[in-house]
């Protein structure tokens, strides 16, 4: 990121009595009926003009926390201190009124809107209901995080990274005392991150408080003046910036188990095609594509934003339109359809698990059936609610899916959580092939670890994979071949072990 980018970093103090607190966590117990204890006894102090970085495994309690601090959820027991005074918030707008505003990693937007009506959807202040009013309020918003864009574009044109920056610019609109950015980056790309984390340093140097929950420890260590560490529901490290490292946030998440699995990439069997694509040509392709996957083999496609790796798993799949060639799948072609698709064995997992994976007000074990309604149906294909639970508690136990009950909404999981659900989906059922697009976004530590052994106990089962992972280090550790794609056609390709991140980077812009 730009040096001027980033705000010089404000060390952080241990006086509970500083004045700059605007919030103190005070012993806070969260316990859920049937009792899940999610936080255990944390404390903390968000101080105004500090980013106050929060990390932890799927599960460690992260998402509850913020739930609590913005008003969703209650404590069990403790308390909160707004400016040293004890809050009791019932709901998000008493959490909001007193200046807490949260801007979550999928934060909902009115995509048919403008960038303005989507700032202001809402608005209860009367200044900001004229037109004139409202746009002179955007332009001091966009200049106080430098973050210029055209009021009057539609959300719904917008990249991803942009859309995020609307919710934070939306957030900023309450004049809040306290903010708090939930995943912010984690479906984004490296160019609009930068604007995010700028965004953050420049919001603390004007004297708000910010929370940053991220799984990018890089960036954690970049922006944050203080982090803490949640594990199992508790405060089991915290620390300033002079004492930061990623090796020690890493050990307290979940020690060295992801390095672990990284370095411990196991040798399988390889065995007859499963998937052959032979002259694939979609709408958003440049070129026909030819690829063979053979059973057990983990096939990474590695490009840029753009490269046509997402649109060529959806043709694959059929939800991208095929202009042209044939997928055939234990050498029997697969029509252009993603009911033909699975029907054949192929499972995909989409990058937007919540929008495209999941329901997010369906509860697990609904979202679980999903893919194999025929094999959790008796007679007359009446679907069984008890085999359907009884998956579902099975899934939850051999995934370690972390969740008060089955009965649970997938939109409350966390990241890892939810993206175990979308695998629960498919690998209960017969599946030859598996498609991945990003399987560990906005995933922390711990989830890739254990999404990382997933990935390889199907594919030692024998079931061909095609993943898609913009960390190319990642990408490198898990698959067994590696394709390069760029600008819709592939351009590369070769054995894992032959490679570097280094080459792949190259390969991937084009320099090779």
């Amino acid at each position: 990121m730009r040096a001027a980018v980033v705000a010089a970093k404000t060390p952080a103090r241990a006086d509970e009595t500083d004045s700059r607190n605007v919030l103190g966590i005070d012993h806070v117990d969260k316990i859920y009926p049937g009792g899940t204890q999610a936080l255990r006894g944390v404390s903390l102090r968000l101080r105004a003009g500090q980013v106050h970085g929060l990390v932890g495994a799927n599960g460690a309690g992260k998402s509850t926390l913020i739930k609590i601090i913005a008003g969703a959820e209650q404590p069990t027991s403790g308390r909160l201190l707004w400016h040293g005074e004890p809050v009791d918030w019932r709901k998000p707008s008493d959490a909001q009124v007193a200046g807490v505003a949260v801007v979550h990693q999928q934060s909902p937007v009115a995509p048919a809107l403008s960038v303005l009506e989507n700032v202001y959807l809402g608005a209860k202040t009367a200044r900001l209901w004229k037109p004139r009013e409202r746009q002179a309020d955007l332009r001091a918003l966009c200049a106080g995080i430098d973050f210029p864009i055209d009021p009057h574009a539609t959300v719904a044109t917008l990249s991803i990274g942009d859309r995020q920056m609307v919710s934070i610019l939306r957030a900023l609109a309450q004049r809040p005392k306290l903010i708090l950015l939930d995943e912010p980056t984690a479906s984004i790309t490296p160019s609009e991150r930068a604007s995010v984390l700028g965004a953050a340093r420049r919001l603390a140097a004007t004297g708000v408080a910010v929370v940053f929950v991220s799984h990018f420890l890089n960036e954690v260590s970049e922006i944050c003046d203080v982090v803490s560490v949640l594990r199992d529901g508790a405060l089991v490290d915290a620390f300033d910036a002079q004492d930061m490292t990623e090796e020690r946030m890493i050990a307290g998440i979940v020690g060295n188990r992801l390095r672990e699995v990284e370095n411990t990439k196991p040798v399988h069997n390889v065995g007859a095609p499963v998937l052959e694509v032979r002259g694939l040509r979609s709408l958003r392709m440049a070129e026909p594509v030819d690829l063979t996957v053979r059973r057990g083999e983990i096939v990474g496609l590695a490009g840029l934003l753009g490269s046509g790796r997402t649109s060529l798993l959806k043709a694959i799949f059929g939800a991208d339109r095929r202009l042209a060639g044939d997928v055939l799948v234990d050498g029997r072609p697969v029509s252009s359809s993603p009911a033909a698709a699975v029907k054949a064995g192929v499972a995909f997992v989409p990058e937007d698990r919540l929008t495209e994976g999941l329901v997010g007000d369906w509860e697990i074990w609904r979202n679980v059936s999903m893919a194999d309604l025929a094999g959790l149906s008796r007679r007359f294909l009446r679907l069984d609610p008890a085999m359907e639970r009884a998956r579902a508690r099975k899934a939850c136990a051999e995934l370690g899916v972390v969740a008060p009950s089955i009965d649970t909404p997938v939109k409350d999981l966390s990241g890892g959580n939810a993206q175990k659900v979308v695998f629960a989906k498919w690998i209960y059922k017969t599946q030859h092939v598996l498609l991945l697009d990003e399987p560990t976004a906005g995933v922390d530590v711990g989830g890739k670890a254990d999404l990382i052994k997933l990935i390889r106990a199907l594919a030692a089962r024998g079931t061909g994979i095609v993943v898609v992972l913009s960390e190319f280090e990642e990408l490198l550790s898990v698959v067994d071949r590696v394709v390069v794609m760029n600008r819709g056609k592939i351009t590369g390709g070769s054995a894992a072990q032959e490679t570097s991140v280094a080459d792949l980077t190259a390969a991937a812009g084009g320099l090779t």
